[in-house]
């Protein structure tokens, strides 16, 4: 498990700081993508070992990390993480974790009073958790001085207007109060459907599928791009096999064109593709073959802090 980790990239006028909460092993690789078959994971293996698959037990490699951007003379960070201190009954690595994330994000040169904005791709228990700490008996934001920036859709789905998700998952209903509810309580919360433009060169946008709400973030900064597309892909393998959802993904079909529609731009805008998940260097060129996609070149960091 690699955990302490904070690299930085620059593309155009952006700075890029990935800051990791966790990483490692998570679960069987028919668990997290159940359509991507074992031979892909076999022929591959040669790159996608160590840094995205164990083979001896079959188990996907991920991370849990948030990209901090100073774009426009602004601070923004792209998810959250789990958070500290939880309840999370419904997913085991999650339930009242402890960790170092602020002491990262400090050792990376953010306060959590220098935040300007924070970009919630979706509202899943490991994108939404560090929104907020602690205080007393409850909880409030942690970055004071921040607007979050949450999808309307997910904001009713997952809130109290769809009974938290429709009551399918208690964790639904915790994350929600912990983590979203606090915030809109201070008045820092903006709600955005279909795009939101966040500074001169960030642009929100809609990828539905994932969850209803499922957000990316593009970068277009002088000739640079990049996209930063949450949980639209958690492995690599999907670049491979885009139809493939991964086991989270709430409408099959919507997930499926969404990550296809990504994945075709990408490829014909030279931009970096930033899942929320992948291990090793944690972002990657997408480049097409034929009717599909294959990986390009890895991104390259300097480390910080």
């Amino acid at each position: 498990m690699k955990t302490e980790s904070r690299k930085s990239i620059v593309l155009g006028d952006v700075e890029v700081t990935r800051v990791i909460e966790w990483q490692g092993p998570l679960g069987p690789t028919a668990g997290l993508v159940p359509d991507v078959g074992a031979q892909v994971w076999k022929e591959n293996e040669d790159w996608l070992a160590p840094e995205h698959w164990e083979p001896a037990e079959d188990r996907a490699v991920l991370a849990l990390q948030t990209w901090v951007l100073r774009s426009a003379g602004k601070t923004v960070l792209i998810d959250t993480g789990v958070g500290n201190g939880r309840e999370r009954p419904g997913s085991p690595l999650f339930h009242r974790r402890q960790g170092d994330f602020l002491g990262e994000l400090a050792r990376a040169g953010v306060r959590p009073q220098d935040v300007d904005i924070v970009v919630n791709t979706h509202i899943h228990g490991d994108h939404v958790g560090w929104n907020t700490v602690a205080a007393g008996e409850g909880w409030v934001p942690a970055f004071p001085n921040a607007q979050y920036l949450v999808p309307a859709a997910d904001d009713h789905h997952f809130g109290p207007a769809n009974r938290y998700g429709g009551g399918v998952r208690e964790d639904d209903r915790l994350i929600y109060e912990d983590s979203i509810a606090p915030v809109h309580r201070t008045g820092q919360v903006v709600l955005w459907d279909g795009a939101h433009r966040i500074d001169e060169h960030l642009t929100l946008e809609a990828a539905p599928g994932h969850t209803p709400g499922s957000s990316v973030v593009r970068l277009a900064s002088g000739t640079d791009r990049a996209v930063f597309v949450g949980d639209l892909l958690h492995s690599p393998v999907q670049i491979l096999e885009p139809a493939c959802n991964s086991c989270f993904c709430m409408d099959a079909a919507q997930a499926a064109a969404s990550r296809r529609r990504i994945l075709e731009r990408a490829a014909d805008e030279a931009e970096l593709l930033v899942p929320a998940h992948f291990g090793g260097a944690g972002a990657v060129e997408v480049r097409r073959r034929g009717a599909d996609f294959t990986l390009g070149t890895w991104a390259a960091y300097e480390e910080v802090g």
